[in-house]
């Protein structure tokens, strides 16, 4: 059974997660602040995965997630509020590894700590003597050799089109790349016109990749400009 730790300061919240994870099957340690959190997984070797909040008092979780990166590459997931936007960026830029926006939805918030479970299970270790033909971007695994793809450890199937799409974002993390070079990049055709074309495919690659397609964290809309792969950690 897989232990998670749940850090909010709101007793509430934490009562609620408590009981989606218990029926998922997990074992639940609570916090209530920063602090808390770093002394429970000093005192506790078994946490899987933690669950915390950013705005609490005694130590906010942006500092408590520094510090545990210091010495730790555990799972972390941040719970934000919809205002929250630069915390969110800020909380992915020093370590955290996903975050959930509240008032969360229980089955995302399942599909999440799974997520991010199976992926530190398969790629924990930051293996860095993979193959130059595996491109790797957070919980996604692409073997150009075997033609096969997994994410968080999960083998998915993708048609021909959807592979060489994925490749293209995944050699140009972080790029803005617009539709028409899309198309002639994969296609290796005229691009007039290419724009539906290219968004069909993106969209059924998006069902295939992320858990919330409608939210996307991998292949992400530049509005105006096109698509760009986000690079996580």
């Amino acid at each position: 059974m897989n232990k998670i730790l749940i850090c909010d300061d709101e007793k509430e919240i934490v009562r609620a997660l408590r009981v989606y994870l218990m029926g998922a099957g997990y074992e639940v340690v609570e916090a209530y602040n920063g602090k808390e959190a770093i002394a429970a997984l000093e005192q506790d070797s078994d946490i899987k995965l933690v669950l915390m909040d950013v705005m609490m008092p005694v130590m906010d979780g942006i500092s408590a997630t520094v510090e545990i990166r210091n010495k730790s590459n555990i799972p972390i997931i941040l719970l934000t509020a919809k205002s929250e936007s630069h915390d969110k960026i800020l909380g992915l830029n020093i370590g955290a590894d996903d975050y959930i926006t509240k008032p969360f939805n229980p089955s995302e918030v399942i599909a999440r700590v799974n997520s991010q479970i199976r992926r530190f299970d398969v790629l924990g270790s930051k293996s860095e003597n993979l193959p130059s033909s595996v491109l790797v971007n957070g919980g996604i695994m692409l073997d150009d050799t075997s033609k096969s793809v997994s994410v968080d450890g999960e083998d998915i199937s993708l048609t021909p089109t959807e592979f060489d799409i994925l490749k293209l974002f995944l050699n140009n993390k972080g790029k803005v790349i617009s539709p028409k070079e899309i198309y002639k990049q994969v296609w290796n055709g005229d691009p007039l016109g290419a724009e539906n074309t290219v968004l069909v495919h993106i969209r059924h690659l998006r069902k295939k990749i992320e858990i919330n397609p409608a939210e996307p964290r991998y292949i992400v809309s530049v509005f105006g400009h096109g698509y760009k792969m986000d690079e996580r950690n």
